[in-house]
């Protein structure tokens, strides 16, 4: 009786605790089609920003969802396999190399029919399944669900009772916020940039020198020039509009995945960048123009909003190349209306200029005369297309995994253009529409150095090194020819080192910093007391995007590394390993009754979940040999002199 009261307050200690997640909640229903005819439903309830996935998904990818139906019963047979209804598709890159994978966000319901024969009480089954957030994956668990055989009842799953939420659920509301303000600010900065093109800069003297004439007074020149702005807006987030309807919400999701229209995107952006090097001019027809010009002539409201279709019209051969980028950017975004705020963005930048010269015309002796400069902004315009268009070939080559287009080869790529770019500017490489260069400015210069710079530093990244500042553009560090860097070797079990010392039983080299770890708690906790140093836990997981930042940004400073190499004993317990138990470690669940520990991961999730009351990767535990924490356990700590005074806390601790 003492053990059975422990392990109810052992459960129910665990459950409570508000760092035990469980984002998915579970239903099961019956329904009936004939006699001896029954549809099992079971219906999941999925918390804001967590995805659950699908039952098919790739070998490498996370957790299927599959269930599994006591068949212990004979007198029911299962018809064909269990169904699920249409879920989202997204390219990922949480899990290794990146993939296709689908998943299902806020409810998901799977059928399996069945037939029966005389009279079933109930069906009993367990679902087994992963979900993940934005940045992190639980690890795989295991659901009882039972089915009454009465299309009138409704049984729900033991998991009914809710946990506490964490507050990263509304990290995909917060991120996707984010993903806009940083398109409207990308377009309008890209507005400000198409303002210095030889198509649209020049119309500025030409557009104030019309209102300065059509307005009598200076209060209907301020009027008629906001109403001018303000068509300019009109029109441009009317065509970030016609594309989010066009395109719909679910083709929108899909274009950051489809290999077609990431193919079809670098197509059309090189062809964006051949016509901003001179290579030949991108322009709507003729009759457009002058339909639009005789509309402009009616004067009043509909004549100003003509003149600013005039603009967008006539000048189309320099924006047409960047409203075309915004809007395939926005697009790929996964958003419907990231091609609005684009376009909003982009608009106001374009009009602002035009409106307060036109209300204030006396600010025109103020701008730079038009120039050759106007040309040279239109080239650099031209390589950024040229640079940009090998990041669409570079998502459909991860989709197809062809390993064509690997991160050395599109840094080696990148490296060339921004180079030839450096050379450009330093009047070096001359083009079809440039002038003479006599002299190189100090803004040309100061921007060559920029670039030049910028050339030199990517150029350690065909070795291995990280790049942070274009972190989102190149294929990840694992797609690569030398994933963990130039000189590394392949050692036995999957570890790369670079030296073969050797290591005790169960250790390896953790790539790339040559950490020694263990993967086995207990052949872990024998050596450090074998070495007489403490023990550092860290429960991590395949698929924890948090986990592998921390090792590459904070673990490899020297402060961090060094006590991680030569002041404790690493064991690195992954939550997600699929690997079998071998027979004589399979053992009872003390979380589930009834349930057998059937793979490594789980061992290692029960014991974070039932020692340490979470189940949330990355954490980190300091033990001494007696395994009572020498200090407070730490989850993702970005922050190196934290975690750093985290670790020394702990190490003195054991030492005293």
């Amino acid at each position: 009786m003492k053990k059975l009261i422990l392990l109810i307050t052992l459960v129910f200690s665990v459950f409570t605790n508000s760092q035990v997640l469980e984002p998915v909640k579970w239903a099961t229903s019956v329904e009936k089609i004939s006699e001896t005819e029954y549809n099992l439903k079971t219906t999941a309830t999925i918390d804001k920003g967590w995805h659950l996935y699908s039952q098919d998904v790739p070998d490498t990818g996370p957790v299927a969802t599959l269930f599994t139906y006591d068949n212990s019963n004979t007198s029911f047979k299962l018809i064909g396999n269990t169904l699920e209804e249409e879920g989202h598709i997204e390219y990922t890159e949480l899990f290794g190399d990146g993939m296709d994978v689908k998943y299902f966000s806020e409810s998901a319901t799977f059928t399996q029919k069945i037939t029966i024969e005389g009279d079933i009480p109930k069906i009993e089954a367990f679902v087994e399944f992963m979900v993940c957030d934005n940045s992190r994956c639980l690890p795989p668990t295991e659901v009882d669900l039972v089915f009454n055989i009465n299309p009138k009842t409704e049984q729900t799953s033991t998991n009914e009772e809710k946990s506490p939420v964490s507050d990263s659920n509304n990290s995909s509301e917060n991120s996707s916020n984010k993903s806009l303000w940083g398109i409207f600010f990308i377009a309008f900065f890209s507005g400000f940039a198409a303002l210095l093109t030889p198509c649209v800069f020049p119309m500025i003297p030409m557009t104030v020198s019309y209102f300065t004439k059509q307005s009598k007074t200076k209060a209907a020149g301020i009027r008629n020039a906001i109403i001018y702005g303000l068509s300019i807006v009109v029109i441009y987030v009317l065509l970030g509009t016609l594309v989010s309807l066009i395109f719909g919400a679910d083709a929108l999701n899909a274009l950051s995945t489809n290999v077609w229209f990431n193919i079809a995107f670098f197509i059309l952006l090189l062809v964006f960048a051949a016509s901003f090097l001179g290579a030949f001019e991108i322009m709507l027809p003729n009759s457009w123009a002058n339909k639009v010009d005789s509309q402009a002539d009616r004067g009043g409201l509909v004549g100003i909003f003509f003149m600013a279709l005039a603009l967008a019209i006539v000048s189309f051969s320099c924006t047409g190349p960047i409203v075309g980028t915004l809007l395939v950017e926005a697009a790929s975004g996964g958003s419907q209306i990231g091609p609005i705020v684009g376009m909003l963005g982009f608009s106001i930048a374009i009009a602002l200029p035009f409106a307060l010269f036109a209300a204030f015309p006396g600010w025109l002796n103020s701008l730079p005369k038009s120039g050759g400069w106007l040309n040279t902004v239109k080239v650099v315009l031209g390589f950024l297309e040229l640079a940009l268009a090998f990041k669409f070939l570079s998502n459909a080559d991860l989709v197809l995994q062809l390993h064509l287009l690997e991160r050395e080869v599109f840094i080696a790529i990148w490296i060339a253009i921004f180079g030839a770019l450096a050379f450009y500017l330093f009047g070096k490489i001359q083009l079809p529409h440039d002038s003479p260069v006599t002299y190189i400015s100090v803004g040309r210069l100061s921007l060559g150095l920029l670039v030049l710079s910028f050339t030199i530093y990517m150029i350690p990244g065909l070795w291995g090194a990280p790049l942070n500042l274009i972190s989102a553009f190149p294929p990840p560090q694992h797609y690569s020819e030398s994933p963990y860097g130039v000189g590394y070797t392949q050692l036995g079990s999957g570890a790369m080192s670079n030296n073969h010392e050797n290591l005790p039983d169960g250790a390896h080299l953790m790539p790339p910093h040559n950490i020694m770890a263990f993967n086995d708690y207990d052949k872990g906790l024998a050596y450090a007391k074998k070495i007489g140093k403490p023990v550092m836990i860290d429960f991590t997981g395949h698929a924890c995007v948090n986990c592998r930042k921390m090792e590459q940004n904070v673990w490899v400073k020297p402060q961090v590394l060094e006590k991680l190499k030569n002041d404790v004993v690493l064991i690195s317990l992954y939550v997600d390993d699929k690997r079998k138990l071998e027979d004589s470690e399979i053992v009872d669940s003390k979380l589930k009754p009834g349930k057998k520990l059937k793979y490594i991961g789980q061992k290692w999730s029960e014991l974070q979940t039932i020692k340490y009351k979470a189940n949330t990767q990355p954490m980190y535990v300091l033990m001494g040999h007696d395994e009572e924490n020498l200090i407070k356990p730490v989850a993702y700590t970005p922050n190196v002199e934290e975690y750093n005074s985290w670790l020394e806390k702990g190490i003195s601790s054991f030492n005293n």
